[in-house]
């Protein structure tokens, strides 16, 4: 295989370790594609030898052990561009050799148990355009690397890992940075009005740090005209919801996220500007006073999780005529660029496509109070619905059975009465059904997938029957 320049292995099952005698047998090989297969072993130095390699692909398999500095050997890999190394189980730290690697445009070491600081020979690679490190156990301050010396720089994911200081002032020279995440570290301090020299940025989660100053910070990043992702949560603890109407510039944001802020004050009037907006999270917040009722003008809207609040009223009629709620037709039309990088994730997927994200409606664990409107039965496009742990009160209205798309319906701990509609057996792809804890009665209808609820999904409800049903002791 002399002349062979290409090997692409990837997507398949191979084992055991990579052969260490690919260069010598193959001098041509210029791409080495070996990504999504069950390769072991640590990764053969002799791979440094492949001087006209420009592509190494070996994510997602099984390798371990240190990088070798092999392969930052500017002298045999010159002409290396991207080196793909993610999804493994690969220790130490990035060798201080990668600084050699002056054409390299994409380094991903992404979901490793790689530690150390960052080397500041980083910045010498003055031609990368993505960086991916994320999920690892990095530590120190991202001021190590001098981010001026990067000005092609277009992805930077630093997610999850152990970062500490604040955030490098020269990371916002690198004016086409348009994917920017650094959630999940310990950063801290304000963010900078030089934000603003982002003019490409699309995407950006600050998400659990120990940012400060939310008001400072939003004033801020709406100079980023083109975000279409924000993601805040986790961060200004404690602080004051901004309900300044000068908030504004958001014009292209179809994600916000401000969820576990324990932001205090009301859902602000400056929200119902961004008419872009597709996800919308303030959950596990200190929001308190009800729903406004221009919820309804969020014409794009289709994700809704207020969670976790102490907002209280009635549910208002407004959400039910929520436009992408109402209608089966209108699909959810995401700017491609909202997912450069994963934005919503549960612990059993991560959603990558617009196409994956369900239409969700979460008011669960506040204070609402009376009646189910009726008119939820308008809401035929809802795939999730959570009013648990409110102090709702009244029937289960019929017209709840009219969501046949419904997937996960959860009325628990309030204080509903009357029968269960026996309509409800009708949703054919509700998988998930919690009624627990109320003061419902009569028979639990059969058929369809009741056949397939537990027991504890009816727990609490003494007045209801069924031969199986176990009722909830009292301890």
């Amino acid at each position: 295989m002399e002349k062979l320049d290409t090997l692409s292995a990837s997507n398949n099952s191979f084992t055991g370790q990579i052969p260490t005698q690919l260069c010598s047998t193959s001098p041509s090989l210029t791409v080495l594609e070996l990504c999504f297969n069950e390769f072991s072993g640590s990764i053969p130095p002799s791979l440094g030898n492949c001087s006209r390699l420009r592509v190494l692909g070996a994510g997602y398999n099984n390798l371990s052990g240190v990088i070798p500095n092999e392969l930052f050997n500017a002298t045999s890999l010159e002409n290396l561009v991207t080196l793909d190394l993610g999804r493994n189980n690969f220790s130490g730290k990035i060798p201080v050799s990668v600084g050699q690697l002056k054409k390299l445009e994409e380094l991903r070491l992404d979901n490793n148990n790689m530690s150390g600081e960052l080397p500041s020979a980083l910045s010498n690679c003055t031609n990368l355009i993505t960086i991916d490190l994320k999920s690892n156990n990095f530590h120190g301050e991202l001021t190590n690397v001098n981010f001026s010396h990067l000005p092609k720089l277009r992805t930077l994911d630093v997610f999850l890992n152990n970062f500490s200081g604040k955030v490098p002032v020269n990371i916002y020279s690198c004016s086409n940075l348009t994917a920017l995440r650094l959630a999940g570290n310990n950063l801290s301090g304000q963010l900078s009005p030089q934000i603003g020299n982002l003019k490409y940025l699309t995407f950006m989660s600050l998400t659990d740090n120990s940012f400060k100053n939310i008001t400072n910070a939003l004033h801020i990043l709406k100079r980023c005209r083109n975000l279409t992702t924000l993601l805040i949560a986790l961060n200004f603890r404690g602080e004051i919801m901004p309900k300044d109407d000068k908030i504004d510039g958001f014009e292209n944001l179809q994600v916000l996220g401000m969820g576990g802020c324990e932001l205090s004050g009301q859902i602000p009037h400056w929200i119902s500007k961004l008419g872009n907006l597709q996800i919308l999270v303030l959950s596990d917040n200190r929001l308190n006073g009800s729903i406004p009722a221009w919820i309804k003008t969020l014409s794009n809207l289709f994700y809704l999780d207020i969670s976790n609040n102490s907002l209280t009223g009635g549910i208002p009629t407004a959400i039910m005529d929520m436009p992408m709620l109402k209608s089966e037709n209108r699909k959810a039309h995401l700017d491609p660029r909202v997912f450069e990088l994963p934005v919503y994730s549960s612990p059993s997927r991560q959603y990558r496509v617009p196409t994956a994200l369900p239409k969700v409606l979460d008011l669960s664990k506040n204070k609402f109070t009376g009646e189910i409107p009726l008119e939820i039965g308008q809401m035929k496009a809802l795939l999730s619905l959570n009013f648990s742990f409110n102090h709702l009160t009244g029937h289960i209205p019929q017209s709840i059975c009219n969501l046949t798309k419904l997937q996960v319906l959860d009325l628990s701990a309030n204080n509903l009465t009357g029968e269960i509609p026996a309509a409800l057996n009708s949703l054919h792809f509700l998988s998930a059904f919690n009624i627990s804890n109320n003061d419902l009665k009569g028979p639990i209808p059969s058929g369809g997938q009741f056949n397939t609820f537990q027991n504890s999904s009816f727990d609490g409800n003494p007045k209801l029957c069924r031969s199986v049903l176990i009722p909830k002791t009292t301890k």
